[in-house]
């Protein structure tokens, strides 16, 4: 959902701005001055990807806002509504981080397609959203589904076994001790055999490696521990 703030005091110019970007499949939260604004971008379940601000609102006035605002997000889109004689405010907010204008009066087409325009850049600028696969080589290890590929085609992984894979893909190329492996598989408060590292690691060179024998992903550091090579 495209999610987007408006302040603005003028409730017949915010009504209209709500109902036409409603009408364009836009999420609208809207206030009637700029500490409202603040607060509702600040206390917002889903983050703001456009903010439209009017310059002279009371209390707070839209520049501040936008300042503020910018200090928050890098990404974030804003848009300050200005007056036709208000030249120099077009200047001033884009020069404190503001990314468009929009001169009053306007159209609806000419609102939607300005704040669509830019709602489109911020998302193409917007950061790669966290994902729940790790990539090493021709393994592809997955959190959500709790799966482990080579090349395309499914590992089957025990419990331990995903878990020493999965410290392995998050460390590359680091030697990693035995006692290390130990605890972040098997947990601090175990106090077995340290062996059980070797024998699961060579379970699980069973499974991802072509020649067991002769390792090439999960290579020995002796006297030390394990490395894994992507």
């Amino acid at each position: 959902m495209k999610n987007i703030l408006i302040a603005e005091d003028e409730e017949a110019i915010r009504d209209f701005v709500v109902i036409n970007l409603k009408r364009a499949g836009y999420k609208v939260t809207d206030v009637d001055n700029g500490l409202d604004a603040i607060t509702a971008y600040d206390n917002a379940e889903e983050p703001f990807d456009v903010v439209i601000l009017d310059v002279m609102m009371p209390g707070l006035d839209g520049f501040s806002v936008c300042k503020k605002l910018r200090e928050r997000s890098s990404t974030l889109g804003i848009v300050m509504l200005t007056a036709k004689s208000q030249e120099m405010d077009k200047v001033n907010g884009l020069m404190l981080g503001a990314d468009d204008y929009i001169t009053k009066p306007f159209s609806p087409s000419e609102l939607t397609a300005r704040v669509d325009a830019l709602h489109r850049r911020v998302s193409m600028a917007a950061p790669p959203q966290p994902t729940n696969e790790t990539v090493s080589g021709p393994f592809v290890l997955n959190l959500k589904s709790h799966t482990v590929t080579k090349n395309g085609q499914p590992l089957d992984l025990t419990q331990v076994e995903f878990q020493i894979m999965e410290l392995f893909m998050q460390n590359p190329e680091t030697a990693l001790e035995r006692s290390q492996i130990l605890s972040a598989v098997w947990g601090d408060d175990y106090f077995g055999d340290i062996k059980i590292v070797d024998v699961n690691i060579r379970r699980l060179r069973m499974k991802v490696e072509d020649d067991p024998s002769n390792p090439r992903y999960v290579t020995t550091v002796w006297g030390f521990g394990y490395k894994w090579m992507p």
